[in-house]
């Protein structure tokens, strides 16, 4: 089945349980608007509501991922506001909605990730990057502070001396080097890229979504616990998980020896 919503600076696909999100605004380097902001909150909201999304996909049209902030309309748009009423508004709520979203994210990151366009990138569970695809954190070159999020993931995905060097100089990093570093997943070429990942949302769209979901929320309510509060918090996700229809059917699966059939609840 495919399903296909209209908006006006992103591309919004389902098919097979995968949604799509595609970043469309290739002569700018999918640079983010307020617009295009507000579209993708919207769209992520749709795949938290709907039950036949088992997996996100975000990736941009052209040859860039997002090249980050618009600063022509950032301009216009920190006239009205400040900037922090910006974020706050804007980049915030969408870093919080994808980590939130209880269903796996894959960025399919085809060429530049920079500024918020490597944070949105950092907000998802994975990153699949094409060989041609790079890293930039951005902010510095215009004397800014990082924001969207990217301080705090990267850190904890790098470690805070790496983290430090990438946000005070700016440099760039390709996509072996960002293997290398563990900013992402895998690198493939990039004729292979959307194939590859098609592969692995396939994979997830067929995996059981709730105990995925209750996974993520592990992961990022444990983050800041001590060892003995994870280990409490577990228990107290693990006597939910129990309880879904996967747990159970994963179970009748192994003592039939088949492949279980997921169906996401």
């Amino acid at each position: 089945m495919t399903n296909q919503q209209a908006f006006e600076s992103i591309l919004f696909d389902v098919a097979d349980g995968v949604a799509t999100i595609t970043l469309n605004r290739p002569e700018r380097l999918n640079a983010l608007t307020t617009g295009m902001t507000k579209e993708l909150l919207a769209a992520i909201k749709t795949c938290a509501r709907d039950d036949a999304i088992r997996c996100v996909v975000i990736t941009g049209a052209g040859r860039g991922f997002s090249a980050g902030q618009d600063l022509a309309e950032f301009e216009q748009v920190t006239d009205k506001f400040s900037v922090g009423d910006h974020l706050r508004r804007g980049y915030n709520r969408l870093i919080l909605a994808l980590r939130e979203l209880e269903k796996p994210v894959i960025a399919q990151v085809n060429g530049v990730a920079a500024g918020a366009g490597l944070g949105l990138a950092l907000a998802a569970d994975m990153r699949i990057a094409s060989d041609k695809a790079s890293f930039v954190t951005a902010f510095i070159g215009i004397g800014l502070a990082p924001d969207s999020g990217v301080s705090w993931h990267l850190q904890r995905l790098i470690g805070p001396a790496r983290a430090f060097e990438l946000l005070a100089t700016g440099r760039k990093v390709r996509a072996d080097e960002a293997l290398a570093l563990g900013l992402v997943n895998q690198v493939v070429p990039a004729a292979a890229l959307g194939e590859t990942v098609a592969a692995m949302a396939g994979r997830f769209a067929q995996a059981p979504t709730r105990g995925i979901g209750l996974t993520k929320r592990v992961l990022n309510k444990t983050a800041a616990m001590t060892l003995a509060e994870a280990l409490e918090y577990e228990a107290q996700i693990q006597d939910i998980a129990v309880r879904t229809a996967d747990h159970k059917e994963g179970v009748q699966a192994f003592i039939e020896k088949r492949p279980p059939q997921f169906v996401g609840k």
